[in-house]
């Protein structure tokens, strides 16, 4: 019998994917173990690995498909001895739900009237008792519709049991389906149905972006949201509306580390130290002196970690990511140097995989590089700390008495006020100062 090769979930908070890229297709002969197909996350674009031997006999999902829910069949595969009929009864683009099988098509009840009209109108949907139509469309679809004006009712499905694609919306707003030729729409419901439909919706205090950029007829470039993007927009909105932050700052001088870097570097084409490869290490062991700053809310009590998983801030073309240096109170100055090189290179390229970026104990957010003197930034969930750390500048300060010129580094420190009290994080920061201003005591 066929095989179905369903969406996989590539992490545990995956609920839906993009796919990339087909590396098969039909008629090609795959082997157990074969990379069929690139998913992309919402952090990461993943390999496909077949799990069925056999020949690719149908390619359900399209490569550049958004929105595919976890465990939709995206392809079947045909074994040993069949052929294309074996097709025809191997199932739709979507999982069918075990609890709601399909109606008999030859002795239909009352209550089957419904879905075995779906059968032969996939397009016309059957009712719910709310007398509100549901419709078998893509996210994607229902997203494009929406934006159009379209109703999904009035556009014909070309994909599996008639499920409306992006296609079929195109070719709906290419062939002039809009709101003002639905039945029944007077020209006024029209336009009131183009300025409420974008996917920006208004909030209480006024229109959303894209609705007041269109009623103003202000000129843009819209890029839809890809998965990291949501994924950004919705962890951080939940951070700074559910998590109480409060903000601690230190003035480190750090012309002893730099002193000591440029020694370092200077000793060994094995490595080359980065001041941010010292952060790290100095974020690690402050953590390993204050463990009641290693900590996460939650619900069922606080968590205290054992050891200083390091997630730092990498920016990716597609958004922010952060890779984790594990263990890092464990580690040495080359070693985190050399580790985060290749993470920052994987995660550029999208090939991290989920356990190298899911988790972490404490966040580094470095913007100095960029100049930046002073930032806050924000605590990424579930951990209770996030370090902002900014550019290294001379500045005027007091030594022995008198003033002199120092290079200074300004560090925030982020804290999640449910787990971290003020003096715990007081306490932290001052650790953590001490290690960057001397940093030899970070080698022993």
């Amino acid at each position: 019998m066929t095989v179905k090769v369903l969406m996989p979930a590539l992490s545990p908070t995956m609920t839906e994917g993009k796919l990339a890229k087909w590396l098969v297709k039909e008629g090609d002969e795959v082997a157990s173990g074969d990379v069929i197909a690139e998913i992309e996350t919402d952090k990461a674009t993943m390999e496909v690995e077949a799990v069925e031997e056999g020949v690719v006999g149908k390619i359900v999902v399209a490569e550049g498909t958004e929105g595919v829910p976890v465990n939709d069949v995206i392809a079947i595969l045909l074994e040993e001895g069949e052929d294309k009929s074996a097709l025809d009864g191997a199932g739709s683009g979507e999982s069918p739900a075990p609890s709601k099988p399909e109606p008999s098509e030859t002795t239909p009840s009352k209550s089957d009237t419904a879905p075995a009209a779906q059968a032969t109108q996939p397009q016309s949907a059957p009712k719910s008792g709310a007398g509100e139509e549901r419709v078998l469309a893509s996210p994607l679809a229902k997203r494009m519709a929406e934006q159009a004006g379209l109703t999904l009712s009035t556009i014909s499905g070309s994909g599996p049991n008639g499920r409306i694609v992006k296609a079929d919306v195109e070719a709906a707003v290419k062939g002039g389906t809009t709101a003002a030729s639905q039945p029944g729409a007077t020209p006024a419901t029209a336009a009131t149905t183009a300025v409420t439909a974008p996917a920006s919706a208004p909030t209480a205090s006024g229109p959303g972006a894209k609705q007041l950029a269109d009623m103003l007829g202000m000129e843009y470039r819209q890029e839809p949201l890809t998965s990291m993007r949501k994924v950004i927009a919705k962890r951080l909105t939940e951070s700074k509306q559910t998590v109480p932050h409060f903000y601690l700052t230190v003035d480190c001088q750090v012309d002893e580390l730099l002193k000591v870097r440029k020694d370092l570097n200077s000793r060994s084409d094995a490595y080359k130290l980065s001041v941010n490869d010292f952060v790290i290490r100095a974020a690690a062991l402050a953590l390993k002196k204050v463990p009641a700053a290693n900590a996460s809310y939650d619900e069922s009590g606080i968590l205290y970690y054992k050891h200083a998983d390091i997630s730092v801030a990498v920016a990716t073309p597609a958004g922010l990511i952060t890779p984790i240096i594990k263990a890092a109170e464990g580690k040495g100055l080359a070693e985190i140097s050399n580790a985060m090189k290749d993470l920052a290179i994987r995660a550029r390229d999208g090939k991290l995989t989920p356990e190298e970026y899911q988790g972490g104990t404490f966040s580094i957010s470095n913007l100095g590089m960029f100049g930046v003197k002073h930032f806050e930034a924000v605590i990424n969930p579930p951990q209770g700390c996030i370090l902002a750390v900014g550019a290294g500048e001379q500045r005027a300060v007091v030594k022995d008495g008198a003033l002199a010129i120092g290079t200074v580094m300004s560090c925030t420190l982020s804290v999640d006020h449910r787990v971290v009290d003020g003096a715990v994080g007081a306490e932290y920061l001052a650790a953590f100062k001490v290690l960057i201003e001397d940093p030899l005591s970070m080698l022993l």
